[in-house]
């Protein structure tokens, strides 16, 4: 069993404690399996490894299968040694890293760090379904990159060219303030508009009945205070062209997430297709809500959940004609 004392602490370390490919091999299948290797397949346990090949071969249906099966892993030439320091970059980086940086890191080409980042943002996807409740700030915002560092075939795609939010897309935020000993948490969504139907349908799937919410003087939040919200949650708005908290009506906390995942998008990633949006937002995510780990705990928080999350480069730009870029 790898102890934690024994664990990379920096980057440095990392990339020189998985340049073993035994190593970083065993580590992934102790975090993989604690309780013994089983077959991705049909779940027979105890199946013979080849060691020469770092494969198994299940008893119970013959197949062979490596550690990456089922992983965002999974069909990738490249070897642990690059993946595993990849994921230390990407996880603990606060403003992001963009595809062109990760290629000279680790030595292989733009468009596949930028798949490999891609895979790596779905295993940071946040899987809790779990509702939102206590305090909650709900607040909305518009991500994109400016028009003019953008291609011109991609400025010629924007359905505006003048000003306004036309070329960027509305993103919807909800934070759960801290309580106790629990840090605040916070969920984020791409949504088609910030009108009333489309707000109040996310504060339904997403915040728990009797929960206080606080926004802002938008429009589309007043149907919150009407009658038929009444009984389900207690809402209070704050008017930010005349102060931004009124004891503890704010939505601060949020503005402090809009504020990091700005700075990611317009200082590293420089243009985000709308497309993708929702990658870039749950990498944030991710960081956010974990900030109180350290770089390992981080790390090892993501690679405990890379099953069932494969990603193949068609699924990836099945929708989206444009170049990687980002």
């Amino acid at each position: 069993m790898i102890k934690q004392r024994l664990a990379p602490e920096t980057l440095a370390e990392a990339v020189r404690y998985f340049a073993d490919p035994d190593v970083a091999f065993a580590f992934i299948v102790q975090l993989r399996w604690p309780a013994g290797v089983a077959c991705p397949e049909c779940g027979g346990a105890d199946p013979s490894l080849i060691a020469s090949r770092r494969l198994w071969q299940c008893k119970a249906c013959r197949k062979q299968f490596s550690v990456k099966a089922g992983t965002i892993f999974e069909d990738s030439p490249l070897g642990l040694d690059k993946w595993l320091p990849a994921v230390w970059l990407l996880v603990n980086a606060k403003n992001g890293i963009s595809s062109y940086e990760l290629h000279r890191a680790i030595g292989v080409t733009q468009k596949t760090a930028w798949f490999m980042l891609s895979r790596i943002r779905l295993a940071m996807q946040s899987s809790s379904f779990d509702k939102l409740d206590g305090e909650v700030e709900v607040d909305e915002a518009y991500i994109g990159g400016k028009v003019t560092n953008m291609h011109k075939s991609k400025r010629a795609r924007m359905p505006h060219k003048g000003m306004g939010h036309g070329h960027m897309k509305a993103v919807v935020g909800m934070l759960q303030r801290k309580r106790g000993g629990r840090p605040s948490t916070v969920r984020v969504a791409p949504v088609a508009t910030v009108r009333r139907h489309e707000l109040d349908a996310h504060v339904q799937r997403t915040v728990e009945k009797g929960a206080a919410i606080y926004t802002d003087y938008l429009d589309s939040y007043r149907s919150l205070a009407k009658n038929q919200w009444k009984d389900i949650y207690t809402h209070a708005a704050i008017n930010h062209a005349v102060r931004y908290a009124e004891g503890a009506v704010h939505t601060n906390g949020l503005e402090n997430f809009w504020s990091l995942l700005k700075r990611s998008i317009k200082g590293t990633y420089v243009s985000v297709d709308p497309f993708h949006l929702f990658r870039y937002l749950d990498e944030q995510a991710f960081r956010f809500n974990n900030r109180r780990m350290n770089d390992f705990e981080r790390f090892r928080a993501v690679l405990r959940d890379l099953t069932g999350k494969r990603l193949t480069y068609k699924e990836l730009t099945s929708a989206d004609l444009l170049p990687a870029t980002t």
